[in-house]
Protein backbone atom coordinates (compact mmCIF):
# COMPACT_ATOMS: atom_id res chain seq x y z
CA UNK A 1 0.00 0.00 0.00
CA UNK A 2 1.06 3.85 -0.78
CA UNK A 3 2.24 5.58 1.79
CA UNK A 4 0.00 8.67 0.76
CA UNK A 5 -2.37 6.00 1.68
CA UNK A 6 -1.57 4.75 4.79
CA UNK A 7 -1.26 8.76 5.94
CA UNK A 8 -4.78 9.09 5.09
CA UNK A 9 -6.27 5.79 6.25
CA UNK A 10 -4.96 6.96 9.72
CA UNK A 11 -6.29 10.47 9.58
CA UNK A 12 -9.33 8.78 8.64
CA UNK A 13 -9.11 6.09 11.69
CA UNK A 14 -8.64 8.76 14.14
CA UNK A 15 -11.78 10.65 13.28
CA UNK A 16 -13.89 7.24 13.86
CA UNK A 17 -12.12 6.21 17.24
CA UNK A 18 -13.05 10.61 18.40
CA UNK A 19 -16.55 8.93 17.30
CA UNK A 20 -16.43 6.05 19.20
CA UNK A 21 -14.92 7.10 22.09
CA UNK A 22 -17.64 10.23 22.59
CA UNK A 23 -20.82 7.51 22.14
CA UNK A 24 -18.92 4.95 24.85
CA UNK A 25 -18.62 8.23 27.06
CA UNK A 26 -22.06 8.49 26.67
CA UNK A 27 -22.03 12.06 24.66
CA UNK A 28 -23.39 13.38 21.57
CA UNK A 29 -20.95 12.83 18.14
CA UNK A 30 -20.15 15.07 16.49
CA UNK A 31 -18.08 16.48 13.52
CA UNK A 32 -15.99 19.27 13.01
CA UNK A 33 -16.20 20.93 9.76
CA UNK A 34 -14.62 24.24 8.82
CA UNK A 35 -17.03 26.55 7.10
CA UNK A 36 -16.69 26.69 3.23
CA UNK A 37 -18.72 29.59 2.07
CA UNK A 38 -18.15 33.33 1.34
CA UNK A 39 -18.67 34.05 5.22
CA UNK A 40 -15.53 32.23 6.13
CA UNK A 41 -13.39 33.07 3.57
CA UNK A 42 -10.86 35.72 2.81
CA UNK A 43 -7.77 37.15 0.82
CA UNK A 44 -4.48 37.06 2.02
CA UNK A 45 -2.50 39.59 0.69
CA UNK A 46 0.95 38.28 2.53
CA UNK A 47 0.22 35.00 0.50
CA UNK A 48 -1.55 37.08 -2.38
CA UNK A 49 -3.97 33.37 -2.02
CA UNK A 50 -7.47 33.07 -1.15
CA UNK A 51 -7.82 31.18 1.81
CA UNK A 52 -10.44 29.59 4.42
CA UNK A 53 -10.95 31.54 7.61
CA UNK A 54 -10.86 29.61 11.45
CA UNK A 55 -14.93 29.28 11.56
CA UNK A 56 -16.17 26.10 12.35
CA UNK A 57 -19.31 24.10 12.28
CA UNK A 58 -20.40 21.16 14.65
CA UNK A 59 -22.53 18.30 13.23
CA UNK A 60 -24.34 16.46 15.95
CA UNK A 61 -25.47 12.92 15.09
CA UNK A 62 -28.39 13.48 17.63
CA UNK A 63 -29.84 15.77 15.55
CA UNK A 64 -32.73 15.70 13.66
CA UNK A 65 -31.14 18.64 11.32
CA UNK A 66 -27.58 17.53 11.32
CA UNK A 67 -28.45 13.27 11.29
CA UNK A 68 -28.64 12.95 7.49
CA UNK A 69 -25.26 14.79 6.29
CA UNK A 70 -23.66 13.11 9.36
CA UNK A 71 -24.12 9.50 8.17
CA UNK A 72 -23.18 10.41 4.96
CA UNK A 73 -20.22 11.74 5.60
CA UNK A 74 -19.38 8.83 7.89
CA UNK A 75 -20.17 6.55 4.69
CA UNK A 76 -17.89 8.57 2.16
CA UNK A 77 -15.02 8.04 4.84
CA UNK A 78 -15.67 4.25 4.92
CA UNK A 79 -15.45 3.88 0.95
CA UNK A 80 -12.58 6.22 0.88
CA UNK A 81 -11.04 3.91 3.50
CA UNK A 82 -12.08 0.64 1.08
CA UNK A 83 -10.79 2.67 -2.04
CA UNK A 84 -7.15 3.14 -0.49
CA UNK A 85 -6.94 -0.02 1.11
CA UNK A 86 -7.29 -1.27 -2.21
CA UNK A 87 -5.83 1.08 -4.11
CA UNK A 88 -8.06 1.70 -6.87
CA UNK A 89 -10.28 4.70 -7.76
CA UNK A 90 -13.67 5.17 -8.43
CA UNK A 91 -14.94 8.25 -10.38
CA UNK A 92 -17.70 10.77 -8.43
CA UNK A 93 -20.88 9.08 -10.20
CA UNK A 94 -19.42 5.60 -8.82
CA UNK A 95 -19.28 7.17 -5.27
CA UNK A 96 -22.75 7.97 -5.73
CA UNK A 97 -23.90 4.25 -6.24
CA UNK A 98 -20.95 2.98 -3.94
CA UNK A 99 -22.89 4.97 -1.19
CA UNK A 100 -26.41 4.47 -2.32
CA UNK A 101 -27.47 1.64 0.33
CA UNK A 102 -30.47 1.32 1.93
CA UNK A 103 -29.82 1.53 6.12
CA UNK A 104 -31.19 -1.65 8.15
CA UNK A 105 -34.47 -1.38 9.05
CA UNK A 106 -35.42 1.35 7.03
CA UNK A 107 -36.88 2.32 3.95
CA UNK A 108 -34.02 5.16 4.15
CA UNK A 109 -31.28 5.20 1.52
CA UNK A 110 -28.17 6.87 2.59
CA UNK A 111 -28.37 9.16 -0.31
CA UNK A 112 -30.91 9.74 -2.81
CA UNK A 113 -28.95 12.12 -4.99
CA UNK A 114 -25.06 12.37 -6.60
CA UNK A 115 -25.09 15.99 -5.06
CA UNK A 116 -25.57 14.62 -1.23
CA UNK A 117 -22.57 12.19 -1.53
CA UNK A 118 -20.69 14.78 -3.54
CA UNK A 119 -21.36 17.07 -0.51
CA UNK A 120 -20.05 14.13 1.70
CA UNK A 121 -17.07 13.74 -0.32
CA UNK A 122 -16.00 17.78 0.00
CA UNK A 123 -16.94 17.70 4.28
CA UNK A 124 -14.44 14.68 4.25
CA UNK A 125 -11.77 16.87 2.27
CA UNK A 126 -12.48 19.81 4.89
CA UNK A 127 -12.31 17.18 7.84
CA UNK A 128 -8.98 15.52 6.55
CA UNK A 129 -7.18 17.73 5.13
CA UNK A 130 -6.91 15.87 1.18
CA UNK A 131 -7.98 16.54 -1.70
CA UNK A 132 -10.55 14.10 -3.51
CA UNK A 133 -8.20 12.85 -5.95
CA UNK A 134 -5.59 11.97 -3.12
CA UNK A 135 -9.28 10.08 -1.32
CA UNK A 136 -8.39 8.14 -4.87
CA UNK A 137 -12.13 9.63 -6.15
CA UNK A 138 -11.54 11.13 -9.52
CA UNK A 139 -13.65 13.55 -11.77
CA UNK A 140 -14.59 13.57 -15.44
CA UNK A 141 -10.86 14.41 -17.72
CA UNK A 142 -11.08 17.47 -19.39
CA UNK A 143 -7.95 18.91 -20.39
CA UNK A 144 -5.14 18.17 -23.23
CA UNK A 145 -1.25 18.83 -23.10
CA UNK A 146 1.79 18.91 -25.59
CA UNK A 147 5.37 19.91 -25.18
CA UNK A 148 8.35 19.11 -23.93
CA UNK A 149 8.17 17.08 -20.80
CA UNK A 150 8.20 13.52 -20.41
CA UNK A 151 6.29 11.78 -17.71
CA UNK A 152 5.53 8.69 -15.87
CA UNK A 153 2.00 8.21 -14.57
CA UNK A 154 1.15 4.91 -13.13
CA UNK A 155 3.76 3.14 -14.67
CA UNK A 156 4.16 4.40 -18.16
CA UNK A 157 6.31 6.53 -19.37
CA UNK A 158 4.43 8.93 -21.29
CA UNK A 159 6.31 11.71 -24.27
CA UNK A 160 4.09 14.64 -24.19
CA UNK A 161 6.06 15.76 -27.71
CA UNK A 162 4.73 12.22 -29.02
CA UNK A 163 1.84 12.51 -28.69
CA UNK A 164 -0.11 13.28 -31.76
CA UNK A 165 -3.14 15.76 -32.71
CA UNK A 166 -5.09 15.44 -29.78
CA UNK A 167 -2.00 15.36 -26.88
CA UNK A 168 -2.07 13.83 -23.51
CA UNK A 169 -5.00 13.74 -21.83
CA UNK A 170 -5.23 15.71 -18.66
CA UNK A 171 -6.52 13.45 -15.90
CA UNK A 172 -8.77 14.28 -12.91
CA UNK A 173 -5.67 13.23 -10.77
CA UNK A 174 -2.22 14.82 -11.48
CA UNK A 175 -0.96 14.86 -7.91
CA UNK A 176 1.23 11.44 -8.19
CA UNK A 177 2.34 12.18 -12.14
CA UNK A 178 6.48 11.98 -12.08
CA UNK A 179 7.87 14.41 -13.93
CA UNK A 180 10.87 12.21 -15.34
CA UNK A 181 12.74 15.52 -17.81
CA UNK A 182 11.71 18.70 -18.24
CA UNK A 183 12.99 21.16 -21.10
CA UNK A 184 10.37 23.79 -21.59
CA UNK A 185 10.48 26.81 -20.91
CA UNK A 186 7.13 28.01 -19.69
CA UNK A 187 3.97 26.86 -19.80
CA UNK A 188 0.72 28.25 -21.95
CA UNK A 189 -2.38 27.33 -20.51
CA UNK A 190 -5.40 28.47 -22.41
CA UNK A 191 -9.11 28.19 -22.02
CA UNK A 192 -10.38 26.89 -24.89
CA UNK A 193 -9.50 23.36 -26.66
CA UNK A 194 -9.95 24.93 -30.20
CA UNK A 195 -6.94 27.75 -29.56
CA UNK A 196 -4.59 24.59 -28.22
CA UNK A 197 -5.57 22.56 -31.64
CA UNK A 198 -4.44 25.95 -33.50
CA UNK A 199 -1.16 26.01 -31.69
CA UNK A 200 -0.50 22.00 -31.63
CA UNK A 201 -1.09 21.50 -35.12
CA UNK A 202 1.34 24.91 -35.93
CA UNK A 203 4.08 23.22 -33.38
CA UNK A 204 3.91 26.27 -31.46
CA UNK A 205 5.36 24.03 -28.39
CA UNK A 206 8.46 22.71 -30.17
CA UNK A 207 9.26 26.05 -32.10
CA UNK A 208 9.04 27.81 -28.91
CA UNK A 209 10.23 25.54 -26.66
CA UNK A 210 7.28 25.26 -24.19
CA UNK A 211 4.11 23.11 -23.13
CA UNK A 212 1.00 24.41 -24.24
CA UNK A 213 -2.06 22.91 -22.15
CA UNK A 214 -5.95 23.73 -22.89
CA UNK A 215 -9.06 22.80 -20.79
CA UNK A 216 -12.76 23.58 -21.55
CA UNK A 217 -13.74 27.20 -19.96
CA UNK A 218 -12.51 26.56 -16.63
CA UNK A 219 -9.32 24.51 -15.57
CA UNK A 220 -10.15 21.25 -13.77
CA UNK A 221 -8.38 20.62 -10.23
CA UNK A 222 -5.89 17.91 -12.02
CA UNK A 223 -5.08 20.97 -14.67
CA UNK A 224 -4.51 23.65 -11.60
CA UNK A 225 -2.74 21.19 -9.76
CA UNK A 226 0.05 20.05 -13.07
CA UNK A 227 0.16 23.57 -13.44
CA UNK A 228 1.42 24.71 -9.57
CA UNK A 229 3.72 21.48 -9.29
CA UNK A 230 5.41 22.64 -12.51
CA UNK A 231 5.33 26.60 -11.12
CA UNK A 232 6.61 25.63 -7.97
CA UNK A 233 9.19 22.24 -8.85
CA UNK A 234 10.51 23.40 -12.25
CA UNK A 235 9.96 27.29 -11.23
CA UNK A 236 8.31 27.49 -14.62
CA UNK A 237 6.34 30.57 -15.96
CA UNK A 238 3.06 29.73 -16.53
CA UNK A 239 1.42 31.86 -19.03
CA UNK A 240 -2.61 32.27 -19.31
CA UNK A 241 -4.02 33.00 -22.49
CA UNK A 242 -7.95 33.88 -22.20
CA UNK A 243 -10.32 35.69 -24.89
CA UNK A 244 -10.73 39.12 -23.76
CA UNK A 245 -14.12 39.26 -21.63
CA UNK A 246 -14.78 39.12 -17.92
CA UNK A 247 -14.95 35.01 -18.29
CA UNK A 248 -11.52 34.90 -19.38
CA UNK A 249 -10.20 37.21 -16.82
CA UNK A 250 -12.31 35.49 -14.22
CA UNK A 251 -10.31 32.00 -15.33
CA UNK A 252 -7.39 33.80 -14.84
CA UNK A 253 -8.38 35.14 -11.56
CA UNK A 254 -9.12 31.67 -10.15
CA UNK A 255 -5.78 30.27 -11.47
CA UNK A 256 -4.06 32.89 -9.64
CA UNK A 257 -5.48 33.80 -6.40
CA UNK A 258 -7.62 30.90 -5.74
CA UNK A 259 -11.20 30.12 -5.76
CA UNK A 260 -13.69 30.51 -2.97
CA UNK A 261 -15.05 27.41 -3.49
CA UNK A 262 -11.37 25.55 -3.23
CA UNK A 263 -10.19 27.83 -0.67
CA UNK A 264 -9.27 24.74 1.87
CA UNK A 265 -6.66 24.01 -1.13
CA UNK A 266 -5.41 27.67 -2.12
CA UNK A 267 -1.99 26.65 -1.20
CA UNK A 268 -1.94 23.95 -3.50
CA UNK A 269 -3.87 24.97 -6.84
CA UNK A 270 -3.22 28.64 -6.80
CA UNK A 271 -0.35 29.84 -8.99
CA UNK A 272 0.84 33.29 -7.67
CA UNK A 273 3.35 33.57 -10.49
CA UNK A 274 0.83 33.15 -13.21
CA UNK A 275 0.98 36.20 -15.74
CA UNK A 276 -2.30 37.05 -17.62
CA UNK A 277 -0.98 36.88 -21.60
CA UNK A 278 -4.26 36.92 -23.02
CA UNK A 279 -6.31 39.32 -25.22
CA UNK A 280 -6.06 43.44 -24.06
CA UNK A 281 -8.12 46.14 -25.05
CA UNK A 282 -4.87 47.69 -27.18
CA UNK A 283 -4.66 44.20 -28.75
CA UNK A 284 -8.18 45.00 -30.31
CA UNK A 285 -6.79 48.04 -32.43
CA UNK A 286 -3.12 47.16 -33.09
CA UNK A 287 -4.65 44.23 -35.26
CA UNK A 288 -7.92 45.97 -36.21
CA UNK A 289 -10.83 43.55 -34.70
CA UNK A 290 -13.05 46.09 -33.85
CA UNK A 291 -15.53 44.84 -36.10
CA UNK A 292 -14.97 41.38 -34.10
CA UNK A 293 -16.37 43.10 -30.85
CA UNK A 294 -19.59 41.16 -29.90
CA UNK A 295 -21.82 43.09 -27.20
CA UNK A 296 -22.56 42.52 -24.00
CA UNK A 297 -25.34 40.73 -22.67
CA UNK A 298 -26.53 41.66 -19.18
CA UNK A 299 -24.76 38.74 -17.80
CA UNK A 300 -21.43 39.98 -18.80
CA UNK A 301 -21.78 43.93 -17.65
CA UNK A 302 -22.69 41.87 -14.20
CA UNK A 303 -19.37 39.89 -13.75
CA UNK A 304 -17.31 42.35 -15.18
CA UNK A 305 -18.62 44.48 -12.10
CA UNK A 306 -17.68 42.10 -9.59
CA UNK A 307 -14.61 40.67 -11.16
CA UNK A 308 -13.17 45.09 -10.93
CA UNK A 309 -14.43 45.12 -7.10
CA UNK A 310 -12.06 41.42 -6.18
CA UNK A 311 -9.44 42.90 -3.74
CA UNK A 312 -6.76 41.28 -5.11
CA UNK A 313 -7.51 43.72 -8.81
CA UNK A 314 -8.85 47.03 -6.75
CA UNK A 315 -5.21 48.33 -6.50
CA UNK A 316 -3.61 47.44 -9.46
CA UNK A 317 -3.78 50.10 -12.43
CA UNK A 318 -3.03 48.10 -15.44
CA UNK A 319 -6.42 45.58 -14.47
CA UNK A 320 -8.03 48.61 -13.49
CA UNK A 321 -7.41 49.90 -17.19
CA UNK A 322 -8.31 46.96 -19.00
CA UNK A 323 -12.13 46.68 -16.89
CA UNK A 324 -12.60 50.70 -17.96
CA UNK A 325 -11.96 49.89 -21.66
CA UNK A 326 -14.56 47.40 -21.45
CA UNK A 327 -16.95 48.80 -19.75
CA UNK A 328 -16.71 51.95 -22.32
CA UNK A 329 -16.39 49.44 -25.38
CA UNK A 330 -19.72 47.67 -23.91
CA UNK A 331 -18.51 44.37 -25.49
CA UNK A 332 -15.22 41.17 -25.83
CA UNK A 333 -13.18 40.09 -28.25
CA UNK A 334 -12.75 36.22 -28.57
CA UNK A 335 -9.13 35.44 -29.46
CA UNK A 336 -10.63 33.01 -32.59
CA UNK A 337 -11.03 36.53 -33.95
CA UNK A 338 -7.24 36.64 -34.56
CA UNK A 339 -7.67 34.01 -37.45
CA UNK A 340 -8.95 37.03 -39.64
CA UNK A 341 -5.20 38.37 -39.63
CA UNK A 342 -4.55 34.39 -40.88
CA UNK A 343 -4.93 31.04 -40.05
CA UNK A 344 -1.41 30.56 -37.97
CA UNK A 345 -1.46 34.35 -37.21
CA UNK A 346 -1.78 33.83 -33.44
CA UNK A 347 0.55 31.29 -33.10
CA UNK A 348 3.19 32.67 -35.83
CA UNK A 349 3.04 37.04 -35.02
CA UNK A 350 0.72 37.28 -32.12
CA UNK A 351 1.81 34.92 -29.02
CA UNK A 352 5.72 34.95 -30.35
CA UNK A 353 5.77 38.86 -29.92
CA UNK A 354 3.96 39.35 -26.84
CA UNK A 355 6.11 36.68 -25.03
CA UNK A 356 9.05 38.34 -26.28
CA UNK A 357 8.03 41.75 -25.65
CA UNK A 358 6.93 39.92 -22.30
CA UNK A 359 3.40 42.08 -22.81
CA UNK A 360 1.50 40.55 -19.95
CA UNK A 361 -0.07 41.51 -16.91
CA UNK A 362 1.16 40.17 -13.57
Amino acid sequence: MPKNNKEIIKKIELLGKQILKEIKSGENPFLDIPIRSLSNVYYNPKTKMIELGLSKSKRYFFNVAHIRKFVQTIEAAATVTELLKVDKHLSLRQVFYAMRRTIKGTNIDVVDEQTESNQAIEDLELLTGFAREELHINAKKSGAAAGKIVIKDRGDIIDLSKMGSGGWAIPSNTEDVEFKKVDAKFVLYMEKDAMWERLNEDKFWEKNNCVIIASQGQATRGIRRLLRRLSDEYKLPILVLTDFDPWGFYIFSVLKYGSIALANFSNKLAITNAKFLGMRAEDIKKYGLERQIIKFKDVDKKRLEQIKNYEWFKENKEWQKQFKRMKDMKGKVELDALVTRGISFVSEKYLPEKIKNKDWIE
